[in-house]
């Protein structure tokens, strides 16, 4: 497949953060999700911070190449991904924090959103950007084993139960990309998902 068209301030700017990078341990396709991260932060701490699951990246592949469903938290995480997923293989993507509207009693509105997503597609790839709770839940799901991923992005940001959320995806047998510790954010699970579509498309025949 060709190679996908972007932005000639984008490949410099990938270049720059090559020249600035370092010796790291990265597989090609791992550190291409990183690079994408960086780009979109602008802080090389994240080399530190992300995890690759075991056979993570060979499962979001053939996910996102067989056109198979994404499940975001929030809307700026789609914002931040439907263009590519509309040039690409055009998944059905949905957007947790709007189908939990109104949220129920005793969960957020992400959340709720999320576990009626799961329900309709048990095996999306599910990219946390925001929610801890939401990524909480789908832990939940994924032990009882009512949910089955095929990639989980875990990398929601700030302070309250985020670490905690993190650490409790670590410990389930998905595939999954995580960012450690309190840093992430929907403009970093965007770029990951990004970073993933342009790599599943770009190994296609």
């Amino acid at each position: 497949m060709a190679k996908l068209v972007q932005s000639p301030i984008l490949e410099e700017s990938f270049a720059l953060i090559d020249h600035e990078f370092g010796a790291h341990s990265f597989t090609p396709a791992e550190y291409a999700v990183v690079r994408r991260v960086i780009h979109s932060t602008a802080d090389f701490e994240f080399k530190d911070l992300v995890c690759f699951g075991e056979g993570a990246l060979a499962a979001a592949l053939q996910h996102l190449s067989q056109g198979g469903p994404i499940v975001v938290d929030v809307t700026m995480v789609r914002q931040g991904v439907v263009g590519l997923v509309e040039r690409t293989f055009q998944n059905p993507l949905l957007t947790a924090v709007t189908v939990g509207t109104p949220p129920e009693a005793g969960r957020t509105r992400t959340e709720a959103g999320l576990l009626r997503c799961l329900e309709e597609y048990p095996e999306a790839m599910v990219v946390i950007g925001n929610a801890p709770t939401a990524l909480l839940a789908l832990c939940d799901r994924i032990d009882q084993g009512s949910a089955r991923p095929a990639l989980v992005i875990g990398a929601p940001v700030g302070f309250v139960a985020v670490e905690a959320s993190k650490q409790r995806l670590a410990q389930t047998p998905v595939p999954q990309i995580r960012v450690e510790g309190r840093k992430g954010g929907s403009a970093v699970a965007a770029a990951m998902v990004n970073a993933l579509l342009v790599l599943a498309w770009e190994q296609q025949p």
